[in-house]
């Protein structure tokens, strides 16, 4: 039994391991996304593009989406404008909404990001082998409460 002071479950639960795969793999999607000469966006900068569909989204959903709040996505989606990868527009359906889309440039960017992806997808396949990797999403899948898809 561990000492009642020890921290060690505060760094070694799932949601911890988890967390750190997490910042380890967008790492290295950025990393792909620099050496393909794409060294605009910061790890922020994800939580848009991960949740922004390429048909445009309400601001208020890419915030839902992402877990932070309509302010906070806001000043992301401002900062990807400025690079000019994304653009805000109304959304014809409700004039108090507005619909956040790529530009022709996002999406020439999200090109280059899902070959990033790709081959981050990749280096954990080769370090964990492929019978452990496809478990590992496979496992991540379900518990995710989304049906796995391409294992």
């Amino acid at each position: 039994m561990t000492s009642p002071r020890s921290d060690q479950w505060r760094r070694h639960n799932v949601g911890r391991l988890l967390n750190n795969a997490v910042a380890r793999f967008e790492s290295r999607i950025l990393a792909f996304m620099a050496d393909a000469g794409h060294r605009e966006c910061k790890p922020c900068h994800i939580q848009v593009t991960r949740n922004l569909d390429v048909d445009g989204t309400r601001l208020t959903d890419l915030a839902a989406r992402a877990g932070i709040t309509k302010q906070s996505m806001g000043a992301l989606v401002a900062e990807l404008e400025t690079i000019g990868l994304v653009q805000r527009h109304d959304d014809p359906t409700d004039g108090r909404a507005r619909i956040v889309s790529f530009t022709p440039e996002g999406l020439a960017w999200l090109t280059a990001f899902r070959a990033a992806v790709e081959a981050a997808e990749d280096e954990v396949r080769h370090e964990l082998g492929a019978t452990r990797y496809d478990a590992f999403k496979a496992g991540l899948a379900i518990y995710a409460g989304t049906p796995p898809r391409g294992i």
